[in-house]
């Protein structure tokens, strides 16, 4: 496994040179080695130094699956991990549900395999035990946390469940993004923001991804299921082979016994996949993502 970071400022440079380049994608998909290394676009993973990176385990995963040399490349936000993928510097990138149905909405990255959603709900908003706050409309007038922009538990599921509370971000509640989980629960534990929305998964999953005991928060609400959990998103001129080697290889990574040893990422394993999804497949994702007022172009 081979392992380069790529800044969001090279990132333009070689969209801007995809774009002006006289080459057909047909003509450089013939040109490729069949054998080269299956190139990935991702967010950094894990910042303990004593633990694995999840990346480190799908790649190392992925290589003995695909029978393939994988060669990762850290980028710093969605948006660049849609950019490498457009212009074709890499071959996949996985992201979580409304990322890759923003992208695929562009028409210029396939997606190659759908990580299905189960119907149970994506996320809650939490307050501290003593919290006057009872109900989500018991929200308004206080100051809210979310994970990010790009985060579908953490932001456009619960984004969207106090919408349909009757409340409004920015109007309603003031709203705060802290820039990952950690961050909101950090800003919740030292009283910076009256309430923090995130995955129900992480309140499940206790220390160190959840640093609340039992006792201390309380969970008010729940956001609607997802019908889509991620996907797996491909430069569009990816060889007939190479894509079914990538998506046999997906489903032997994914498998249930491997949730633990993938991390971050294990929220996808065990989840029923659809290969060659349809674009209409991440349809749902729209209306949401509107009241989100979220674009693409939004996701750094």
């Amino acid at each position: 496994m081979r392992r380069s970071t790529l800044s969001a400022i090279s990132l333009l440079g070689i969209a801007a040179l995809a774009l002006t380049a006289c080459a057909s994608p047909d003509a450089d998909a013939a040109e490729r080695d069949p054998n080269a290394p299956i190139t990935i676009a991702t967010l950094p993973l894990g910042d303990d130094p004593t633990a694995v990176n999840p990346i480190d385990v799908f790649a190392e995963l992925f290589e003995e699956a695909t029978g393939r040399e994988v060669e990762v490349t850290d980028v710093p936000d969605y948006l660049s991990v849609v950019e490498a993928i457009r212009a074709e510097h890499v071959d996949i990138g996985i992201m979580s549900g409304f990322p890759s149905a923003l992208a695929v909405n562009t028409g210029e990255v396939d997606p190659l395999v759908a990580f299905e959603g189960i119907d149970e709900p994506v996320s809650t908003c939490i307050v501290l035990n003593d919290s006057p706050v009872e109900e989500l409309g018991d929200l308004a007038g206080t100051t809210v946390a979310f994970a990010d922009q790009a985060s579908s538990s953490g932001f456009f599921m619960p984004n969207y469940m106090l919408h349909e509370a009757g409340l409004e971000r920015d109007v309603d509640y003031e709203a705060v993004f802290a820039g990952g989980h950690e961050g909101s629960f950090a800003a919740l534990q030292q009283g910076q923001v009256d309430a923090a929305c995130t995955a129900i998964m992480l309140t499940e999953m206790g220390a160190p991804m959840f640093p609340f005991a039992d006792g201390e928060w309380r969970a008010i609400g729940e956001s609607p299921s997802m019908a889509v959990q991620g996907a797996v998103l491909g430069r569009t001129s990816l060889d007939d082979e190479t894509r079914a080697i990538i998506e046999q290889g997906i489903a032997a990574v994914f498998s249930e016994e491997n949730a633990e040893a993938l991390g971050a990422m294990g929220s996808f394993a065990g989840l029923a996949q659809t290969a060659a999804p349809a674009p209409s497949t991440f349809a749902p994702f729209a209306e949401i993502a509107e009241v989100a007022g979220v674009q693409l172009e939004d996701l750094e």
